[in-house]
């Protein structure tokens, strides 16, 4: 076999163009309505000033309040027009170079974060525009022939950056002491090459974006985003204690976290502290819970503990490790410790292989606009980053890439499904592409990729799968050579998404790939599976595209006979349309 060549990784389509309807000739009912579902779905999740259904919050309580910042002026006509919707106009009361710079305080309500142009919301109670569900709807709008819509998108990120200090979780005042997983760089190219393939380059505005790449990349590689002294980078939230966005009560979800830590733990659960009438109230900073059991075999200091107290709080480093998972994105899940209570101290697999993506991605700019010498920079940064992933994050005997707790210098065995994202970013050599392709078997289900071999009743574990990490999964399948592999699970995941839709009519935040279905069984953290949904949306234009003409006819073919027959189980049907020479987990040679 000759030596695998390696194409840079793509963010946008060849043509640049609208989705054309797939499969050619014939009826194709099933299709065209989930497409028209789609495209409907740009209006009815789009968000601007002048919508009143922007300011909705049902994650908090109190008045809607639009948040300028501090040297923004409030136009006079937004005042006026704002009135029928009951929205107070404000200001923040300092000017914000970085995020984490400031936090509310509790006497200043939470309110949206004003963003000068329209953007896409994931849907449900996710009412604002988010960090990494933007790069998946991005790349539908564009697929969908939506460039301005998603040039808009990225123009609110520049914003946010300039007044808000960095690309943030989503536009909220809570949102203010963290980010999420880079994409910035991604976002940028995909609008770049859509503009290019439309004859509109625009080097002027790629120039400013560069500007503004540069400077959100800059915060993941100085304290406290730094992974310790492994050179790599963590996640890390800004903030203290509990969050206030967690639908319902928050203080419901914190209870359940405590009581996991007294009944598998015990009382000296690093986790928890004990609370008795000697704790300074400023080291308690959530909710104090009952102590119904001591846990697991206390020792007898542990003992003398449960007979002088009957109340326990979460510890601070708690509190930070659960502020950092939702940065990552990933909340919640047990991938960093059970409520991701250690998740500042990894480095994390998934951010490191961003990251990378973004230094290569800004290597490519830097070319683009003749910055030789910032080019070659950008290669060092990404080699030496490069470097350090193989050395803490790939386990060459398991041929999966890990997380590395920088705290125990030992690497995590929790087989996760973001071992594919070095594959996406292609910082993944050809051999440990391969060996992360013999894996593949652990994770596909039936109805896609599963996030994880762990079931603690969470979303983000099994048997769950997710839109964004089938796409990253079955592109870097595909840039490695692996093509039928990607098609396969792409065909899976599509018929997963389709046959629900058939169903229910809607689209979903989330799938069990085990059963093919969109209902859910989750017993910590969000319960609930939103339908809307933006990156399902996205996702599912980009695979559908991208799968083989063939496949596509295949997908529409046993659509329509699905839909055409009363009582009959769409996943079944449509599932009968793969190819049954193709196993499972059978990998393509490249």
């Amino acid at each position: 076999m000759g030596a695998l060549v390696i194409p840079p990784p793509s963010d946008a389509s060849e043509d640049g163009q609208r989705i054309q309807k797939p499969g050619g000739g014939g009826p194709s009912a099933p299709l065209d309505s989930i497409l028209g579902y789609i495209s409907s779905s740009w209006e009815s999740l789009g968000r601007s000033l002048d919508n009143c259904k922007t300011y909705e919050d049902v994650k908090t309580d109190g008045e809607p309040i639009l948040y300028f910042p501090a040297d923004v002026a409030i136009p006079p006509a937004l005042r006026e027009a704002l009135d029928r919707c009951s929205v107070r106009l404000e200001h923040l009361p300092w000017k914000i170079s970085k995020i984490g710079e400031h936090d509310l305080e509790e006497s200043q309500p939470e309110g949206l974060l004003f963003l000068p142009h329209p953007y896409v919301v994931p849907g449900g109670q996710f009412n604002e525009m988010y960090g990494w569900d933007s790069y998946f709807i991005i790349r539908g709008l564009l697929r969908d022939d939506r460039l301005d819509l998603a040039k808009e998108m990225v123009e609110n990120f520049f914003f946010e950056i300039e007044n808000y200090g960095g690309v943030l979780n989503a536009n909220r005042t809570y949102y203010l002491t963290r980010s999420q997983p880079p994409f910035l760089s991604s976002m940028v190219l995909a609008v770049h090459e859509a503009q290019k393939n439309r004859g509109k380059s625009d080097m002027a505005w790629l120039e400013r974006a560069y500007g503004y790449v540069v400077r959100d990349y800059e915060q993941w590689n100085q304290p406290p985003h730094l992974a310790g002294e492994t050179g790599l980078s963590r996640y890390f939230d800004h903030g203290q204690g509990p969050v206030p966005e967690i639908l319902g009560d928050p203080s419901h979800y914190y209870q359940e976290a405590a009581d996991y830590f007294l009944t598998h733990e015990g009382i000296g659960s690093p986790h928890l502290m004990v609370v008795d009438g000697r704790t300074p109230q400023s080291d308690i900073l959530g909710s104090t819970y009952p102590v119904s059991s001591c846990g697991p075999k206390p020792n007898e200091s542990d003992s003398q503990r449960c007979a002088h107290s009957d109340r326990v709080a979460l510890t601070a480093e708690y509190y930070k490790g659960d502020r950092s998972m939702r940065e990552s994105g990933f909340d919640v899940t047990f991938r960093f410790g059970p409520f991701g209570e250690e998740t500042h101290h990894y480095a994390a697999v998934c951010l490191n292989s961003l990251l990378y993506k973004t230094e290569t991605d800004l290597e490519k700019m830097a070319l683009l606009l003749g910055k030789e010498e910032d080019a070659r920079n950008w290669r060092n940064k990404a080699l030496q980053r490069k470097e350090l992933i193989v050395k803490y994050l790939w386990d060459s005997r398991r041929g999966q890439f890990f997380d590395f707790d920088f705290t125990t210098g030992k690497r995590s065995n929790y087989e996760y499904a973001t071992t594919f994202y070095p594959l996406w970013a292609a910082l993944a050599s050809p051999e440990q592409a391969r060996r992360v392709m013999q894996n593949l078997p652990l994770f596909e289900k039936p109805g896609g990729i599963e996030m994880s071999r762990h079931d603690p009743q969470t979303q983000w574990d099994s048997p769950y799968g997710w839109a964004p990490v089938h796409l990253l999964a079955v592109e870097g399948m595909r840039r490695y050579g692996y093509g039928q592999d990607g098609d396969r699970i792409a065909y899976k995941f599509l018929v997963t998404v389709l046959e629900n839709f058939l169903r229910d009519g809607n689209i979903h935040e989330k799938y069990d790939v085990v059963t093919e279905s969109s209902t859910t069984h989750i017993g910590e953290g969000y319960t609930q599976n939103v339908i809307g949904f933006g990156w399902t949306n996205g996702v599912f234009l980009e695979l559908l595209n991208q799968l083989p003409p063939q496949l596509v006819a295949r997908l529409k073919q046993a659509a329509n006979s699905s839909s055409a027959r009363s009582g009959t189980d769409p996943a079944r049907t449509i599932h009968d349309g793969w190819n049954k020479n193709t196993a499972p987990g059978k990998e393509s040679k490249p």
